[in-house]
This record gives C-alpha cells, sequence and structure tokens, in this order.
C-alpha cells in the first residue's frame, strides 16, 4: 500500500446510528435497507457512541433464540467498555497502513477487528464505518 493513503480515501459510508431503545426489527431494517453488516449505537441524550450491533452475529442470535425481534437494541448490542480498555482512534486521516494494521490485530496487536468506526480526533463526533472488505476492495481497485 502506498504511503499517502488515508481512511478518507476509502470514502467510508456515513455511520448508521441506532439507539438503545429501538426495536431489533427496526434496526435490522435500517441496516438491510442500506447494506450496512454493523450499526453504531448511540445514547439518545448525548449522542455518546455506546456500542455497535453486529448484524450477521444479530441474525445468529434471532435464529437461536437468544433474543427476538420485538426485543429492544440493547439487548443485542455489543457495548464499548468504557474503562480499563484502550481504543484506537480512527480518523479520515488515519493512514491505511494503521488501517490495516487495526484490521489484522486490533489495539493490542492480537484481536483481529473486522470493522473501525471513524471518528474525528476528539471522539466526539462519529463521522462514518470502515469495514475490513471496504479495505480489501479498495485495494484491489488501486492501479499498483
Amino acid at each position: 500500500m502506498g504511503s499517502k493513503a488515508t481512511v478518507e480515501d476509502l470514502d467510508p459510508p456515513p455511520a448508521l446510528s441506532t439507539k438503545p431503545t429501538e426495536l431489533i426489527s427496526h434496526a435490522l431494517m435500517n441496516a438491510f435497507e442500506r447494506d450496512y453488516t454493523h450499526l453504531t449505537v448511540i445514547s439518545e441524550d448525548t449522542r455518546a457512541l455506546l456500542g455497535y450491533l453486529n448484524i450477521p452475529r444479530l441474525k445468529e442470535m434471532l435464529k437461536q433464540g437468544t433474543v427476538r425481534e420485538t426485543d429492544y437494541v440493547e439487548q443485542a448490542m455489543q457495548k464499548f467498555q468504557r474503562s480499563g480498555k484502550i481504543y484506537k482512534v480512527i480518523t479520515m486521516d488515519t493512514p491505511l497502513e494503521e488501517l490495516e494494521a487495526f484490521f489484522t490485530g486490533g489495539v493490542d496487536g492480537k484481536s483481529s477487528q473486522d470493522f473501525a468506526v471513524v471518528t474525528d480526533a476528539n471522539r466526539r463526533f462519529v463521522l462514518g464505518v470502515a469495514t475490513k472488505s471496504d479495505l480489501e476492495e479498495f485495494v484491489k481497485r488501486r492501479p499498483a
């Protein structure tokens, strides 16, 4: 990969956010309409990022009966741990090499990630979501 390309070059789609009190059926429909595999979950009051919904995992949970479509998103979401956990800040200016390293090894270098929440440098606003497949497609399209 070239040294100049950044997350912005991937042109990540805007994040599609849902709220903890939204019905799972509604969140699924929104994800399906836009062909998204991950939805961010934000606070209704502060718009702070609380966690995310992994749609393939959610479908599995529905199949197993762990949750129902009439349940709330908070029952199926994966929460971001606020204390004691280090988060890698991914912004539009993050070099693609760093994003690739995040996907392959995560923050600790041991746990791979499927997607990254793209925020501003202060982590106040969610600007988009970049997935591992977005990066792979970009590399395929890019001239050598």
